[in-house]
């Protein structure tokens, strides 16, 4: 399936996602995790303009104006989509805010079955279209000179946030929950998988040229 796509491909530097596909490249193809975001000076400038941090996320012209700024201060062989890993729990019906020097909030975490119960598994082109907006406004100021990474967080990670309620160093509390109600805790991990899976085939629908899962929080297991 790469082969294929790299076969149909048009991009002016595939250095990346040669690199992906194990073959020969002329040097290692460079990008950065927090490509774009708080350093840049013109990243500040359009947060302030968006309100704030989920807004920003949400405006398919704010998230492709962050998303190609670094990329004109230096030469880097991707761009990555600004975005965020819990605007997946957003859209699953758990409410997610961005505290200033506090980070991540979720002011209901999931703590019982019922809770779990009230998480759903969404249409994403109705909860996340705002992304895939994003993404074909993206490709096309790209031009095809690099290619464009999305991302998610991994299932885990998610479900670290949705019942701990914020960042933690340990997540006590989500690492309980699995052991007190492992059903409940299957049941909701289970969701957020298929609904990041969906949301990745989507992505990929709407003209990312690789995706990503972030797993933040994975060195919590044995």
């Amino acid at each position: 399936m790469l082969n294929e796509w790299k076969n149909m491909s048009n991009l002016k530097n595939d250095r990346f996602i040669r690199a992906l596909l194990r073959q020969p490249v002329d040097t290692t193809p460079i990008w950065m995790m927090r490509q774009a975001g708080r350093y840049l000076p013109e990243y500040r400038a359009t947060r302030q303009d968006a309100g704030d941090f989920l807004s920003l996320c949400k405006n398919a012209d704010f998230a492709c104006e962050v998303t190609l700024q670094p990329l004109r201060r230096y030469d880097l062989d991707a761009a990555i989509l600004f975005s965020d890993i819990l605007v997946v729990p957003q859209a699953m019906n758990i409410e997610v805010l961005m505290k200033e020097n506090v980070g991540p909030f979720l002011p209901n975490p999931i703590r019982t079955a019922q809770d779990v119960e009230q998480v759903i598994v969404p249409d994403i082109q109705e909860t996340l279209g705002y992304v895939m907006e994003a993404i074909k406004i993206t490709k096309e100021m790209l031009n095809n000179e690099v290619p464009l990474i999305g991302f998610a967080g991994s299932p885990w990670t998610i479900f670290c946030y949705a019942v701990e309620g914020q960042g933690s160093k340990s997540f006590d509390k989500a690492k309980g929950f699995c052991f007190s109600q492992p059903e409940a805790a299957h049941v909701l991990l289970q969701k957020i998988t298929d609904t990041t899976i969906a949301y990745l085939l989507e992505k990929v629908k709407a003209g990312v040229d690789a995706v990503q899962i972030f797993d933040s929080w994975g060195g919590m297991l044995s």
